[in-house]
């Protein structure tokens, strides 16, 4: 059988990983220590590398084009921060040198210099603004390079890893390629702002390569959404969302008062009874569907009954099955560390929210990758919510991916036109 699917988009700037996951849990452990001379390297090159990239801007205002030794030495100094980045927050286990050169395990590799519009780099600063508040929420609010600054959803994985990683003496799978995606867009804003490519960056969640797996959940995002967006009820996607937030709340107030009974019968009896099951699916489903609307990463207004397929960015939910008591005792606490990464992919969802809204204002569509990224916090947000309230007890799985790459031998790829 033969799958016909289009390839990825090619970028200028691309991150390819090649890490086998395993850590030391002794470099783990002092991994913040280690890391100190490469913060006072980095500080040092971002001066000089902020320097240089004003003169590349000005000669692409006048020649069109970065010179060759000023791309090279722009270059490094990316591939530099993303390394210090991979090794800072577990996306990689070894020491990374400080020159930048290709090979480490999670890389960044970009194209040569070519001729760039000067309108697009004179108001090069002004236009990367969106993309630094997405890198913001992904990687953090720090310097050039991404190796800095104030929490983003990298640096709450990597926290969550730090754990994981002393315990088993290994990168959880879902976490690594978590925070390998927010470096990937950081190195694409970054080198666009300072001037290796006019290409804007992308938040397709598939451009890292190898892409991010997904292996099989009980509760799975279904996408059907178009990407087309009415203006009229964009501009008024707040007020138009207000009658789906009062319910969702009594919903709520609800699932939260029948959950200690829930517990409880499942504690007895090892699942839970299906009349329960199917009245707390409808409310994750509900959830997804008014999140998606809310945040303009579906386009139709929802229903009020949490119905399966009546939505776009849809949940399907297994039926009730075994759940292993050990792991229902302790349900609160287990869910914790997946609440908190919830809660990031949720700041996430708001920066895609503001953004798609001004674009899809503008030119009545959703940007795949903002969608797509959206998407992927919906579906995370739904896993978290049935994992604690006992809707199954496979953890949420983190990886920014919608759906599991193709491993058919016979695959054909289409580039994309």
């Amino acid at each position: 059988m033969c799958h016909v699917i289009e390839a990825p988009d090619r970028r200028p700037i691309r991150l390819v990983v090649s890490d086998d996951l395993q850590r030391s849990r002794l470099t783990v452990f002092f991994r913040l220590l280690l890391a100190l001379p490469h913060f006072v390297w980095i500080l040092l090159w971002s001066a000089a590398a902020f320097t240089v990239a004003f003169v590349a801007w000005l000669a692409v205002l006048f020649e069109r084009r970065v010179p060759r030794t000023l791309h090279d030495f722009l270059a490094a100094y990316l591939r530099y921060a993303t390394h210090v980045s991979a090794y800072l927050y577990l996306a990689a286990g070894p020491y990374p040198g400080f020159t930048g050169r290709p090979g480490y395990p999670v890389d960044v590799e970009i194209d040569p210099p070519r001729e760039q519009g000067r309108w697009g780099a004179g108001f090069r600063l002004v236009l990367a603004l969106p993309a630094l508040l997405l890198m913001a929420a992904l990687v953090g609010g720090g310097g050039g390079g991404n190796s800095g600054g104030s929490a983003g959803i990298a640096a709450v994985a990597a926290f969550l890893a730090w754990f994981a990683c002393l315990a088993q003496g290994r990168m959880p799978r879902g976490l690594r390629d978590l925070v390998t995606y927010a470096l990937g867009y950081g190195a694409q804003a970054t080198g666009y702002l300072l001037m290796l490519t006019s290409r804007y960056p992308s938040a397709d969640p598939s451009l890292v390569q190898p892409p991010a797996e997904l292996p099989e959940h009980p509760v799975r995002l279904v996408l059907t959404d178009t990407l087309e967006r009415s203006r009229l009820t964009v501009l008024f996607r707040l007020l138009l969302s207000f009658p789906h937030l009062v319910w969702l709340t009594l919903w709520t107030v609800v699932v939260l008062l029948v959950s200690f009974f829930v517990w409880l019968v499942a504690l007895v009896l090892g699942r839970v009874p299906r009349f329960l099951h199917r009245f707390l699916a409808a409310w994750v489903r509900y959830t997804a569907h008014v999140s998606a609307f809310l945040y303009v990463v579906g386009g139709p207004f929802p229903g009020f009954l949490g119905a399966a397929g009546s939505y776009p960015v849809d949940v399907e939910i297994d039926p009730p099955a075994r759940q292993h008591r050990l792991k229902t005792l302790f349900r609160f606490l287990l869910a914790l560390p997946a609440l908190l990464l919830a809660g990031a992919f949720g700041t996430v969802l708001l920066v895609v929210a503001v953004l798609g809204w001004f674009y899809a204002l503008f030119t009545g569509r959703m940007p795949p990758g903002l969608r797509d990224l959206g998407a992927v916090s919906v579906r995370y947000s739904a896993q978290a919510s049935a994992y604690l309230f006992l809707l199954t007890d496979r953890y949420p799985y983190s990886a920014p991916a919608l759906a599991a790459p193709p491993h058919d031998e016979q695959l054909e790829l289409v580039p994309t036109p």
